[in-house]
């Protein structure tokens, strides 16, 4: 028997959840592809501040960037049981010329960090071009719904109403907010820049025969080809890992909001109003043919609640190092910001896909606020009662007997006919019928909801999603697994 599935276990957030993106990001080729680039750039700037490295070498290394053989590096590994060095010397093996100068001051973090940042940041930016994309398709939903009435709920009870756009700019509002946190992110992320074994710069002052403002000027300089404007002000061994852990408490706010709408989203199909997309031969069951299951909804619950975990594994990492650098928070950091990314970058992937697909139950929204209105008209029923000359305490009595027998008898799968036992009240007897049947248009009832709709679209949103765009990547989204 031939299996042509791989003979390892795989993680489902690469096999089958995150982009082609995002997976690139976080490969080990592209790492050491920065690692390359992070070396040269030391190089670089150790040339222009006058360290005697030749021209060949920085061009040698140049031709190298990308063509790292990842097997011999793990020979070398093997030898050395240390990957930095491994990858020292492959890239020395490959550009001999450069081999005297690679590494030349620096610490294994200084690759390491360095690299790390610049695939959070990246990272960051695919993210925030995935909820820039959510909030469009968001926003076009709460515009074309911004007028239709539904029920809102208070503890899953029909409360008042609102319309289904406003609903919608309640979830727009939460992605909005990790928008401004991921925005910020960007804005404050720093390099670890050149730091030196435990953060003091020794080794390149020593470089510099103690040129104090030589030592500055290469950790500026290296920043700057890094893409950074800044570098941490200072360092252990390590960046300090308090950045890790705030920029897993911006993916873990994603999470919080898109499983906040999946929730939200399941409640709804189970009263048949909004309903995820479900394709031509999707099957929702394998025993009940019949059914159509939220799953895209389910999913983004899942893999949010393993997201949220992971902001833990950060937060236990930064509090927990000793002094300039312990290697606890290695192995966990190789799990941890991969997997955060990966399965973040899913979930936004699923949540613009179904809102991008929701189905509008317009014919079952409507049944279930008619059978509410009366209940809601009661205080206006009330009001002309007392205008036609009625006791305000007797016709709030009348309406509270009606409204509870009748609420048993809606309960019970009866119709509500609330207003047709008012009307025929002794009480209601002076007040017109059609006045009290008038007070049952469910746009009176929902408040400002469609203007405050349009007023988060025009004032809120569409200024915030084009401040983000401008420093999104539009990567392309993979198909959806159902």
């Amino acid at each position: 028997m031939t299996d042509a599935s791989p003979p390892r276990y795989q993680s489902p957030l690469s096999s089958r959840y995150a982009s082609p993106a995002m997976l690139n990001l976080w490969s080990e080729r592209h790492k050491i592809g920065l690692w390359r680039r992070i070396w040269l750039a030391l190089m670089d700037a150790q040339r222009d501040l006058g360290v005697a490295i030749p021209e060949t070498a920085i061009a040698e290394l140049k031709t190298h960037l990308d063509d790292c053989d990842l097997a011999q590096a793990a020979q070398f590994e093997r030898r050395f049981r240390h990957d930095v060095m491994a990858h020292v010397h492959a890239l020395g093996e490959q550009a001999p010329a450069a081999r005297p100068f690679i590494h030349l001051g620096a610490t294994s973090a200084f690759v390491t960090d360095n690299a790390d940042l610049m695939v959070m940041r990246d990272g960051l930016r695919i993210l925030l071009g995935r909820l820039v994309a959510l909030l469009r398709a968001l926003g076009a939903f709460a515009n074309r719904q911004a007028d239709f009435p539904c029920l809102a709920y208070t503890h899953f009870q029909p409360a008042q109403l609102t319309t289904v756009g406003k609903r919608a700019t309640l979830w727009a509002q939460d992605f909005a907010l990790d928008v401004e946190e991921l925005l910020h992110r960007l804005e404050t992320l720093r390099a670890r820049g050149c730091k030196g074994t435990t953060g003091t710069q020794a080794s390149f002052l020593e470089l510099f025969k103690g040129d104090h403002a030589k030592v500055r000027q290469l950790d500026e300089a290296v920043t700057r080809r890094l893409g950074f404007d800044s570098s941490f002000p200072v360092t252990g061994q390590t960046y300090s890992r308090k950045a890790d852990s705030q920029i897993l408490d911006c993916l873990s706010g994603i999470a919080q909001s898109a499983s906040k709408m999946a929730s939200d989203l399941r409640l709804l199909q189970h009263e048949g109003e909004l309903l995820e997309p479900f394709e031509s031969e999707q099957i929702g069951s394998s025993a009940m043919a019949y059914k159509r299951n939220p799953m895209r909804a389910e999913r983004i619950n899942a893999l949010a609640r393993f997201v949220i975990s992971l902001g833990a594994n950060t937060a236990h990492t930064a509090a927990t190092q000793w002094l300039e650098r312990t290697l606890d928070d290695s192995a966990n950091r190789r799990l941890t910001l991969p997997e955060a990314f990966l399965a973040t970058d899913a979930i936004l992937i699923l949540a613009t896909n179904i809102v991008a697909g929701l189905e509008v139950r317009d014919a079952v929204i409507a049944r279930h606020v008619a059978e509410q209105m009366p209940f809601m008209a009661t205080e206006r029923w009330m009001m002309l009662g007392v205008e036609a000359g009625g006791d305000r305490q007797a016709l709030h009595e009348v309406i509270r007997q009606a409204s509870q027998a009748v609420a048993r008898q809606v309960s019970g799968g009866g119709p509500n006919d609330l207003l047709d036992r008012l009307s025929a009240a002794p009480e209601f007897g002076a007040v017109d019928p059609s006045r009290l049947r008038a007070e049952l248009d469910p746009l009176r009832y929902v408040g400002r909801a469609p203007e405050q709709t349009r007023e988060f679209l025009t004032e809120f949103l569409t200024p915030l999603i084009e401040r983000a765009a401008a420093l999104a990547n539009d990567a392309p989204i993979a198909e959806i697994r159902v």
